[in-house]
């Protein structure tokens, strides 16, 4: 009875690995397809939006300052904020247009 017990032990520790791996392939599948897919999306628009920058566009800083493009260089903004001030801000902190929102 005893030599039965084990040879049938033995015969459930050979079982294929195909199932196992078939069901990691597939986590990773939907954690692309609703995690890094969308981001990867978003970070693309982001990007495009802020090549496109140009003067008098309206942004909102990281911060949460509001102001109006006056300069574009390579890597930094000129925002009128208010008046006569302004900032120089560096282009990856410009997170939005909200040119869109209505008052």
């Amino acid at each position: 009875m005893n030599t039965l017990f084990i040879a049938l032990q033995a015969a459930q520790g050979q079982q294929s690995a195909l199932p196992t791996i078939i069901m990691f392939a597939a986590i990773i599948l939907v954690m692309w397809l609703f995690m890094i897919r969308p981001q990867r999306k978003q970070q693309k628009e982001l990007q495009e939006f802020r090549n496109s920058l140009k003067k008098g566009d309206k942004v909102v800083t990281v911060g949460g300052i509001y102001g109006e493009i006056v300069e574009v260089n390579e890597k930094t903004a000129l925002l009128r904020v208010d008046g006569d001030v302004k900032l120089r801000v560096d282009k990856q902190g410009l997170q939005k247009d909200y040119s869109d929102v209505q008052k």
